[in-house]
This record gives structure tokens, sequence and C-alpha cells, in this order.
């Protein structure tokens, strides 16, 4: 074969054909990582004397990509190719693997040789792990709980198996011998998740601990990419959102709300996104939407603590404040908490009334029962009113949600449900009760539903921005665009966000 032909050969990049390796080891596409480090100002790639470290090291790609930059960035400062080269691999690059196994790969990638004291290796260590070790770490169980990151105790399973104890946040990293180095730029993918042993595959978020954990070392920077559900919700994601909302040194942060649009092929509810924390900036964050790997629009500056979640969408942010203008309550108010009656959803009564002395329509996990009056634990009341039903758990498998709350249900008086659902309202009479479910089912409020909710959980806290309107008519789209002042723009982009929802009829699953 020719020179010719093997040069206009494609030739992969080795890293782009990773797969997942499990839920919390998730490969960044090269493609992806280098768009990160774009965020970063140029000086950093011509000063010689700054320390990088990727404390949760998979595949070695940041590592890979920043030295590449750095051997480019630092040929002024050092001529000479190969002394260039072993300042950057011996005295600025740092991280450790999450695994022995990603520790291999990266150092495959960094040093051209998973053993970095081999004859292969570009720069030759003293030691096989160079300065990318897998660092073993332990939990700290107290009632079966790490009081770290919330691992199950069963996660610990000797010595020869990978715990999923990172040493990152489980002070095992930096080493003694690195205690007193002083890191200039932090950047990286960290663990998203960990089984949490809870029904259903339930997982406890833990990126927030990497986090936290690099912007308490006060370095320069901190780059980073995670799960963006702590936007609006998340398990144990509270404080951590309250935290990262009222951060005035976020300078950037670049979203991708589309499913799989950041990590072709992985399936990260509620998308992804990865942000710039700079030490000297104190300002607003410049906020930019990606859809389909490109931006939508240009990216707008503003203050993440607005309102108690980020509002992600920048086109979304004057519909709200016109919204809130008018200071009005809210459905935050109405809506129920969970487990309206007291029922768990796995619950059911009998298939038919025979024989109970005051049945109560029992509305439950995919299928209708009932139950006598008296088994009922709590808001015993409330079976007596007109109410409007909304499932608990509304979401979609398509890589975008376009419907964000089920069909509302009118329930007639002598009814209940099982947590399955929320009361979102309760009234004297059906009027009231119709015009309220015909005003949940409006692109409005499902639009403002839509600022709130991250992931499949629709529950209490999703109805906050909605207005609690008298129902004393038929609130159409029409109307709350007019009561709002919504212009063209604003309609348009509501519309383009949030399908139409039948009056009558089975609302289509997504």
């Amino acid at each position: 074969m020719s020179m010719t032909a093997t040069s206009r050969r494609h030739i992969p990049d080795i890293l782009d054909c990773l797969a997942q390796l499990s839920n919390d080891e998730v490969p960044t596409p090269p493609k992806f990582a280098n768009q990160m480090l774009d965020l970063l100002p140029d000086e950093v790639w011509s000063d010689p004397n700054l320390k990088w470290l990727d404390p949760f090291v998979k595949s070695g790609v940041f590592l890979r990509e920043v030295a590449t930059r750095l051997l480019s960035g630092l040929a002024e400062w050092e001529p000479d190719f190969e002394k260039r080269r072993d300042h950057i691999f011996r005295n600025m690059l740092y991280g450790t693997s999450i695994t022995e196994m990603t520790g291999l790969l990266a150092r495959r990638s960094l040093y051209y040789s998973r053993d970095a004291s081999g004859e292969t290796s570009v720069v030759k260590f003293a030691s096989p792990d160079g300065n990318v070790p897998f660092v073993p770490a332990k939990h700290a169980f107290k009632k079966e709980r790490c009081v770290i990151c919330g691992a199950p105790e069963d996660l610990e399973r000797g010595d020869s198996r990978e715990n999923h104890a990172y040493s990152f946040i489980h002070g095992a990293y930096p080493t003694e011998e690195l205690k007193d180095m002083k890191f200039d730029v932090i950047v990286g993918n960290p663990p998203f998740q960990i089984d949490d042993g809870g029904h259903n595959a339930s997982a406890t978020p833990i990126y927030q601990h990497f986090v936290e954990a690099a912007i308490d070392m006060d370095p320069r920077y901190v780059l980073m990419i995670t799960p963006s559900r702590w936007f609006a919700g998340g398990k144990g994601l509270d404080k951590y959102r309250d935290r990262m909302l009222n951060d005035r040194h976020m300078q950037n942060l670049v979203d991708y709300p589309k499913l799989y649009d950041g990590f072709p092929g992985v399936k990260i509810r509620g998308g992804v996104s990865y942000f710039l924390w700079s030490r000297d900036y104190d300002g607003p964050c410049s906020i930019q939407t990606m859809w389909d790997g490109k931006p939508v629009g240009e990216p707008v500056a503003r203050y993440l603590n607005a309102y108690d979640v980020l509002v992600r969408r920048n086109e979304a942010v004057s519909i709200l404040e016109k919204v809130r203008a008018k200071n009005e309550p809210t459905l935050n108010n109405r809506v129920s908490s969970a487990k309206p009656f007291g029922l768990r959803t796995f619950f059911h009564g009998a298939p038919k009334p025979d024989g109970m002395a005051e049945p109560v329509k029992l509305y439950g996990s995919q299928r209708v029962s009932w139950v006598e009056r008296a088994s009922i634990p709590q808001n015993d009341a409330w079976v007596d009113n007109w109410k409007v039903l909304m499932t608990r758990v509304q979401g979609t498998s398509s890589a975008v949600e376009t419907q964000f709350l089920g069909k509302p249900i009118v329930a007639a008086p002598k009814s209940a449900s099982t947590e399955s659902y929320v009361v979102a309202g309760r009234f004297d009479g059906f009027a009231e009760a119709e015009w309220y479910a015909a005003y949940l089912r409006t692109r409005f409020a499902r639009f403002l539903v839509s600022l709130r909710k991250s992931t499949q959980d629709a529950a209490r806290g999703v109805y906050s921005f909605i207005p609690d309107l008298p129902m004393d008519r038929q609130w159409t789209d029409e109307k709350l665009y007019e009561r709002y002042g919504l212009n063209a723009e604003e309609i348009a982009f509501i519309e383009s966000q949030v399908r139409e929802m039948p009056a009558n009829g089975e609302a289509v699953e997504e």
C-alpha cells in the first residue's frame, strides 16, 4: 500500500472505541474532553509551573489531551522536545485511577505503556505506576452505610474485588508524598453514582462528593462533567445544589439536555453538563445549551441563584420572570406530599367492592381496586372531595421528553389513591375539578413543570412554578399567554418544548 493511500485512511482513536464499563465508569470521548478543555484560558497551556490533576482517571483521556496541548504550548519555553516532554509528564501531570484496570488503560493512553518504568514508556519512571497510581481505599461504614459516599456495607468484598471506595473522597489520595503539593487545575469525569441496594436497582449519586473535594482544595480551576440532575432534583443533592447555585466562582456551564447527546449510547436521564469553576472569578455564570452537539443560541451570563433550582434553558428565563412578576401563590401549596392516603405503591385492594360496609375506589399502580374506608391510614376527609390525581412517576424512554406530566384523573368522592399518585387538588364540585385538570393539561402549566423536573419523578416540588389561579373558568393556553403577556417568540418556544395533550382519550406514552 502506498504512503498516500495510508495517509488518507482514517485511523480511529482507540479511546473513541471504549464502551461503558459500569454505572461509574463512563469513559469520556476525546472530542468531548477537548471541548471541555477549550473553556480554560489560553495562558494555562504556556505555563510550565502548573500542576494538573485528574483524581478519577478512567481512560486517561484528559491527561493525554492536556499533555498534547502542553507539548505545543511550552515549545517556546523549552525547544528541546524530549526535555519538554519529560518535564510535562514528570512534573506537571498527576492522577489516580478509580480501579486497577482503568489505571492500566490510563497509563497506556498517557505513557504509551501500562508499565511507566518499562522500556516502551515515553518517560521512564522509577515506579510502574508513574504519576497515575491506583490507590486502594476503605469505606467508613456506620449503620451499614459509608458515611462518606453512602455505599451499602455489602460493597466491601475484600481486597481482591473492587469495593468502589474511591481514594480521592475517602482520604487516600493525594498520598502522603503529595500532601504538600498545590494543584492548580483539577479536571475530569467523576464516577456518577453507586448502587445503594434499594428496590428497582436504585442508585445514590456520588459525583457531588468529588466536585466538592476538588473545590475544597482551592485550585485555580476546576473543570468537570457531571449529570445535570442536580439543577433541580436528585437524591441527596439539595445541599450540593444550594452550594453550586450560590458559588459566584462558577464561570461557565455547558449543558446537554438531550439523552445520549453527551455520551452516545449511555442513558443518563436529565442529560449531562460540564462547568468551569475559577477561583479568581466573581460574577455571573455563562450558560450555553447544546443540542445534537451544536450550540443553541448564544451563551447568556446570569446568576445561578435567581431561583431555588437552576433554570437550564436561557429562553425560559424571560417567560418565568413574567409569570413570577404577578406574585401569585403557586400549586406547591395545593399538591399533596408523597403517600397522600398513607398507602404504598405496591398496595392493592379487592377487585370488587362486594360486601364492603363503606367501599372506597382506590387508584393504584396500573389498576383500580376497592378498600374499606376504615382501612385508609390518613387524610380520611379527602375521600369525600372531588380530586385531581396525577401520576407520581412520569418519564420518557425517548431522547427528548415533551409531556412532563401524565394525564390528570378527575376522581369522584368516595375515592383515594396509593403513592403512585399525588393529589394535585381537592374541590367541592365537579366543574372546578374538571377546570383544574384542563389547566394541568395546558402546555403553559407543563412547561413550568419542565423547568423543575429533571428526572421521572413528578413530586410536589415540580409544580412550584405554576400559579394557583382561581378555578372559576377553563384556562386555555391562549388565555394564559395573554394573561402573562408572552410574546410570539416565547409562545413558540413553549410550544416547541411541550406537545399538546388532548382533553379526551388516553395520553400517548413516550
